[in-house]
């Protein structure tokens, strides 16, 4: 049984659909699973358990100039790299026009069908094309996590049933620049600024950790968070270093070494629930029950308006590391 997974991005949606191609491992062991995904997110889904094939595209860039030479050749050759095979089940796990268009170019086999969602949910985007292209549309509950919502398509689509825990079959090739196990990634970076921790609080709570010994490591994915990176190096000292920039295959290779991540809602720090990594993950709005860790031990979410304390961050940091302390102070965690 061939089958094609259409998610193309955002990073915090490719690593919550991981899951989903778990389930479907458990279920149909005879399942060959292929992946579409955003070039920039390839080198992450080549790292997920089970996926045979990862088929890039590159749907931003081709939109800037859809009419260019360039443009028609590479659509021409990802069209042909998406039909060199025939399958049985397409899923279209994004729900938006453009997973649309890539889910009605691929080829089936014969009696193969292709499945979207038939409804949005709360916090998602979802457009009506995707249903428009879908064989067989499924409803999916309205308030469901991100993971939930993927891996019950997926069942629903396939004909099995979710088990009760989610695995995310994420593998790391190894922890090359690590330290040894010792460094605490700090993620800062996020897609909105409403989003962030202000930058004292960072200080403050690396401080902390540098205090009980860790080293601190400060990623970055864009011009700005290289910036915010450096003045955070600045004001830490000796016990901080800034990340080179890595591509996300090799920075889920590195945050999989470290002794654990703090970060804000974003992308990465979702990778760093998928690698089972100590994490605390720090939220300014009460959405964590839609994207971030729900029920894991080793991660937790931290919420408070306008912003959690360092206190609250820092004990939710001794409880997922197995310090002692309990507890997130006036915060929410979930």
């Amino acid at each position: 049984m061939r089958v094609l997974i259409v998610k193309l991005s955002s990073l915090g949606d490719v690593v919550h659909a991981m899951p989903a191609v778990q389930d479907i491992r458990r279920a149909r062991p005879d399942a060959v699973i292929d992946w579409v995904v955003e070039q920039g997110f390839a080198p992450l889904v080549q790292r997920c358990e089970g996926v045979a094939r990862v088929i890039p595209c590159e749907l931003r860039r081709w939109r800037k100039s859809a009419l260019s030479r360039q443009t028609r050749h590479e659509w021409r050759a990802f069209r042909e790299a998406l039909q060199h095979e025939a399958y049985d089940a397409v899923i279209d796990l994004q729900g938006l026009t453009k997973s649309a268009l890539v889910a009605h170019t691929a080829r089936l086999a014969p009696g193969g069908k292709r499945y979207a969602l038939a409804n949005q949910t709360e916090g998602s985007g979802y457009e009506a094309p995707t249903r428009w292209v879908a064989d067989v549309a499924v409803r999916v509950e309205t308030r469901i996590h991100a993971v939930d919502r993927s891996r019950q398509l997926c069942a629903r689509a396939l004909g099995y049933t979710p088990g009760p825990a989610e695995h995310f079959g994420l593998l790391a090739r190894g922890a090359a620049g690590s330290a040894a196990g010792q460094e605490v990634a700090l993620v800062h970076g996020t897609s909105r600024d409403d989003k962030l921790w202000p930058e004292a609080h960072w200080v403050a709570l690396g401080r902390r950790l540098a205090s009980a010994g860790f080293a601190l490591g400060l990623p970055h994915g864009s011009e700005a968070e290289r910036a915010r990176s450096e003045r955070l190096a600045a004001a830490l000292g000796a016990a901080a270093r800034v990340w080179p920039r890595l591509d996300l295959g090799l920075l889920a290779d590195r945050l999989a070494g470290c002794a654990g991540v703090v970060g804000v809602d974003s992308g990465l720090s979702h990778v760093a629930t998928a690698l089972d990594r100590p994490h605390v993950q720090v939220y300014n709005f009460d959405t964590a029950w839609r994207t971030g860790p729900v029920g894991r031990p080793r991660q937790v979410a931290v919420y408070a308006a306008p912003t959690p304390a360092v206190d609250a961050v820092w004990q939710a940091w001794q409880t997922v590391h197995g310090a002692a302390g309990a507890g997130v102070g006036g915060a929410q965690a979930l």
